[in-house]
């Protein structure tokens, strides 16, 4: 048998047992088969890695670097060797350095991001840009390890106007600078089961469809915990799923043994945000009858979304907020996230109330960086638990990553007219169009729609443009991998099951984030014509 029947049968063989990712790469396998013939190039809109950067921060970020190098060529210059910059006086210099190269690139906003953090923000002018010098050049251990002093306080203000809505809150958030969204989930579902406010077995909460490793990670071993499913099941008027909760799948969380809920919002794959109603009948439904639900949020496509609040704004006590810079700037390569936790919070609560036996057992594993380990918050246990305790004191995300981090927040903050947000939604939306216009189908407006991603329902599409007779016909002769090997087959077309995300079993995710806006057109349009040769199939029968 070749190669390319080997492939084919082993797709169908692991179809619904494994990633959908993984299920990925062996569809890429088979398309570049097809691709290597010649017939067609490559359209991957599997993953959802965005096709554009944010450029101008990054230019004000070299441009930044250049005159970092210049500090420390200041203080010591033997040939390939510097020395490390110095404080005093650094404002004055940069001052002269902005002047001297008026004409560089990212040079009016590096002067605007740098005034924001004196003017705005009423920042010690040495100290401001002393620490993004010396933190770009990237000769100190990240100090505090948690979070860069004055980087923490800009990126605060970032996550409020984007996450928050600029809505003012009685009190901050404390933030840990992680290795983008992926490494926040890891660190917090580590310390959640290290400080015993979550055990191995307990009950959890999901809002599915969802990322496909938050399905996988709480049956691992070191977790085993009993999973409850929150699905977004409502249906609108046209007959197709909007991504919404109903009231009955809220209502599971009233059961108090449910002692966590992770949740990504707006969704993924549906990348669909909560409706306002939603989050208040959550709200309720966590202060009535499940006071101590602990919340996990993650919040990466918020910024794809019109006026959008994260939990961490309506139940902040209960939410730690995870969010990555990855998508909305373009920047997955550069692995910036957050996680952010608000200074009253369920979490120090509950290490506060637990037993004498697992107070003892947090107090030695502390012991070795405080002498009172029992007062240590959660969010510091997270940043030591990272580097499993003992190494705590290099603990902490590498300060050019940290540099990068403000410089794209402070970007968005000086920002007033939300030009870059207009840009980058407007392309999301601009595909979703044009897909659905190759689709064969109408596009209902949804504020809430983060178009990031979109899912698609081929069940949904048989009923629509032909019948409930015909949707019965792909469903009894048909499996959606049928659908997706003839597409990565024919036409080299890799494309994601919806099913492994736990979401309606003949659904398709589609990334509008990562290809050119014609290759939409081309996936809609080849995906009906593959719907209606089976149509024409079907009519044949009857």
């Amino acid at each position: 048998m070749d190669n390319y029947n080997l492939q084919r049968e082993e797709i169908e063989r692991v179809y619904g047992k494994i990633s959908p990712f993984e299920l990925k790469d062996r569809l890429i396998s088979l398309a570049e088969e097809c691709k290597e013939s010649g017939a067609h190039s490559l359209l991957d809109a599997g993953r959802g890695n965005p096709n554009w950067i944010a450029a101008t921060p990054r230019e004000a970020f070299f441009t930044f670097g250049q005159f970092a190098v210049e500090e420390s060529r200041r203080v010591w210059s033997n040939n390939d060797l510097g020395g490390m910059p110095q404080k005093s006086g650094i404002a004055a210099r940069f001052l002269e350095f902005l002047n001297k190269n008026k004409n560089a690139p990212g040079i009016e906003l590096l002067r605007r991001m740098i005034n924001y953090g004196v003017t705005v923000k009423c920042f010690d002018a040495d100290d401001w840009i002393y620490e993004l010098a010396d933190g770009i050049i990237g000769d100190n251990y990240p100090v505090p390890d948690r979070m860069l002093k004055h980087v923490e306080s800009i990126v605060h203000d970032y996550l409020i106007q984007e996450l928050c809505y600029n809505e003012p809150l009685e009190r901050k958030f404390d933030l840990f600078a992680v290795e983008g969204a992926t490494a926040g989930m890891c660190y917090i579902f580590d310390s959640l089961i290290a400080n015993n406010i979550l055990s191995k077995g307990d009950k959890i909460a999901l809002m599915a469809p969802i990322f496909t490793p938050y399905l996988e990670i709480p049956h691992l071993p070191r977790y085993n915990f009993e999973v409850v499913e929150l699905l977004a099941e409502e249906v609108g008027e046209n007959g197709t799923h909007t991504g919404q909760y109903s009231h009955s799948e809220l209502e599971k969380l009233c059961d108090p043994s449910i002692k966590a809920l992770f949740i990504v919002n707006p969704s993924n794959p549906l990348s669909v945000a909560m409706k306002p109603e939603i989050v208040k009948d959550l709200k309720e439904i966590v202060e009535k009858h499940n006071p101590n639900l602990m919340i996990i949020s993650d919040d990466v496509y918020g910024t794809f979304v019109d006026d959008f609040h994260s939990l961490m704004a309506d139940l902040p006590y209960n939410t730690i907020g995870v969010y990555s810079f990855s998508k909305y700037f373009g920047v997955t390569g550069w692995r910036l996230g957050t996680i952010a936790l608000y200074e009253n919070n369920v979490f120090d609560k509950l290490l506060r109330e637990l037993d004498a036996d697992k107070k003892e057992r947090a107090r030695i594993r502390y012991s070795g960086i405080s002498t009172n380990p029992e007062t240590i918050p959660f969010i510091d246990r997270i940043v030591a638990d990272s580097r499993q305790v003992a190494l705590n004191h290099t603990a902490g995300l590498s300060t050019p990553q940290q540099v990068q981090m403000a410089f794209f927040s402070l970007f968005s903050l000086v920002d007033k007219e939300n030009r870059y947000k207009k840009l980058t939604k407007d392309i999301c939306h601009r595909r979703q169009k044009l897909l659905f216009k190759g689709l064969g189908l109408e596009l209902t407006k949804d504020p809430f729609d983060a178009a990031y991603y979109t899912q698609f329902d081929l069940l949904e599409w048989a009923k629509y443009n032909y019948s409930e007779e015909f949707a019965n016909y792909l469903r009894n002769n048909y499996r959606p991998i049928d659908v997706l090997m003839r597409l990565a087959e024919e036409s080299s077309i890799v494309l994601l099951s919806g099913s492994g995300f736990h979401g309606t079993e003949w659904s398709i995710r589609i990334s509008l984030a990562n290809l050119s806006d014609e290759c939409y057109s081309k996936i809609g349009e080849i995906i009906r014509k593959i719907l209606e040769s089976y149509a024409e199939d079907w009519k044949q029968l009857k």
